[in-house]
Formats: structure tokens, C-alpha cells, sequence
């Protein structure tokens, strides 16, 4: 729908994946204000999407927002994913080792060229979930424990804040339906649940995938709608897309479309699940 709207425009295009992501943060906050009343299966695809979906947006940061490449970089990095890759495979359970080598690895890829976000996602995939001399401990979860406060607390609200400043001064109607934002706002709020509609519809009357237990069509439909929740990730690759390219003329209206398609997914996916909360809680697995 973005490439649609501004297929005549080359540097518009440049923000074509702003859409792409989505908010898990916001996403879950949102459905977790109805409480019990929406199936948990629904908040687990909600999830799984959305970090599925997270993923797919570093991987387009890291091939299609590039800088120029540093061959020595990269061989650096490499060298400290397969360090890493040994320390999972010699079950090395103590968390600062990991933390060493990631710290060189996120240098290497930051020079590199590749957006050092890369770095987090493979850090990540590289720490041990369970301690292989104690089941009852995870190194994984206790780093995400510890980092978890300081995220949800500092680092995204500082983010959000410095990056999501939009002045209304100015701002009229027509200024919404300009290429950029209104691209932006139909791919978040239209583009995403069109597309997770159909490859879900697809896989599940094909037998490669079944609905969410207890869940109605009309509540997993309302489910994708919260998925064109994309706040920060998408105002992060707005900045990637614009701001970092020196196209300082178009930075208002990426975050007006952000802003937009993101209040229109929470809001519309929260009141369609609010009014099939009777339905939902006491249907169980009925499809409408």
C-alpha cells in the first residue's frame, strides 16, 4: 500500500518498510486491558507474530539500510558468532562470557556498515534458556529479568519520547492524506491485517494450521488489527529510512502517518475484541 502511494516519489520509497514492524509492547498492552475475557491462545499468536514480525523488520534494517560494508568488520563479527556459537555448544552457562563476546560482536557490526540492532537479535539466539548443571536455572530469562526494567522504564520511553515529537501547528487535514503518511497509515492499519488475514485464512483451510483454541474468527480478526500497532519500531526505521539520509523535509509527515496508523489499529482492534468479550469468553472455540 506504501509503494502504491508513492511509486512516483524515489525518495519517498526509501521509508517502504516503515509498516513492516510492529510494537510488541503496545500491542500486548492493549489487549491485556481486557483482562481474562480474551483467550490466552490470542495474546500467544499476538506474540508470536509480533516478534516474528520484529525479526523480519532487523533483517530488513541490516540488507536494505546498510551503510557501505567493512570487510574487516565483518570478518571480525563473524569470528565472534561462531565464539559464541562454541560457548552454546559447550553448554557455557555463565552470562558475562556471552556478555564480553557480544559486546565485541555489536563494535564489529556497528563498523561494519550493518545496523548494529543485528547484534541484539544474534546475542540473544546465543544465550543458553536452561543452565546445564541446574535445571532449575536460565541464564536467558535472568537476563531478561534484569534487563527488563530499565527497557520498559527508561530506554523505550526516552526513545518514544525523543522520536515521536509532532507539532500540531500547522497541521490540517490534507496534511494527512499527503503520500508518506497516508501510505504509512494504510499499511499499518489496512496492509497488515489484510496480509496476516489471508496467510493465516490460507494455512488454517489447508490443514497447515488450526485457529487459536478458543478463539472465534471474529476475535482473531480483531487480534491482526493490533498487529498494525508500530510505534517504535516503526518511527526507528523512519529514522533509518530519513533522518540519517539527510531528508529532513518528509520527517513530520513518516511520524503523522505512524502515529495515525498505529492509534487507528489500538483503537479499532480494542473495541471490535471489547464487544466480542461476551462472545469470546463464553463461545469457547466457535467460529462466527
Amino acid at each position: 500500500m506504501y509503494y502504491a502511494l508513492n511509486q512516483g516519489d524515489p525518495v519517498a520509497l526509501n521509508g517502504w518498510a516503515i509498516p513492516a514492524a510492529t510494537d510488541i509492547a503496545f500491542a500486548l498492552g492493549v489487549i491485556s486491558l481486557l483482562g481474562r475475557r480474551v483467550p490466552i491462545s490470542l495474546r500467544v499468536f499476538l506474540m508470536a507474530l509480533a516478534i516474528f514480525d520484529d525479526l523480519g523488520a532487523i533483517v530488513i534494517i541490516a540488507i536494505f539500510y546498510t551503510a557501505d560494508l567493512s570487510v574487516t568488520s565483518l570478518v571480525i563479527a563473524l569470528v565472534a558468532i561462531a565464539v559464541l556459537i562454541g560457548l552454546n555448544l559447550f553448554r557455557v552457562s555463565r552470562v558475562s562470557a556471552y556478555v564480553v563476546v557480544g559486546v565485541i560482536l555489536w563494535i564489529a557490526v556497528l563498523k561494519s556498515g550493518v545496523h548494529a540492532t543485528l547484534a541484539g537479535v544474534i546475542l540473544g539466539l546465543m544465550i543458553p534458556l536452561k543452565d546445564a548443571n541446574n535445571s532449575q536455572r536460565s541464564p536467558l530469562k535472568e537476563v531478561e529479568h534484569g534487563l527488563h526494567q530499565w527497557v520498559a522504564l527508561l530506554i523505550v520511553p526516552i526513545f518514544a519520547f525523543a522520536n515521536a515529537g509532532v507539532s500540531l501547528s500547522g497541521l490540517t487535514f490534507e496534511s494527512l492524506l499527503e503520500p508518506i503518511p497516508l501510505g504509512i497509515a494504510a499499511g499499518l492499519f489496512l496492509g497488515k491485517q489484510i496480509g496476516i488475514m489471508l496467510f493465516c485464512g490460507v494455512a488454517i483451510m489447508l490443514g497447515f494450521a488450526k485457529l487459536p483454541s478458543g478463539a472465534s474468527w471474529s476475535g482473531f480478526y480483531a487480534t491482526t488489527i493490533l498487529c498494525g500497532i508500530g510505534f517504535t519500531m516503526s518511527l526507528f526505521i523512519a529514522s533509518l529510512a530519513f533522518e540519517q539520509g539527510g531528508i529532513s523535509n518528509i520527517i513530520m509527515g513518516d511520524r503523522l502517518g505512524i502515529l495515525l496508523g498505529s492509534a487507528l489499529s489500538a483503537v479499532v482492534g480494542f473495541l471490535i475484541l471489547k464487544m466480542l468479550n461476551p462472545a469470546i469468553a463464553e463461545g469457547g472455540s466457535r467460529s462466527d
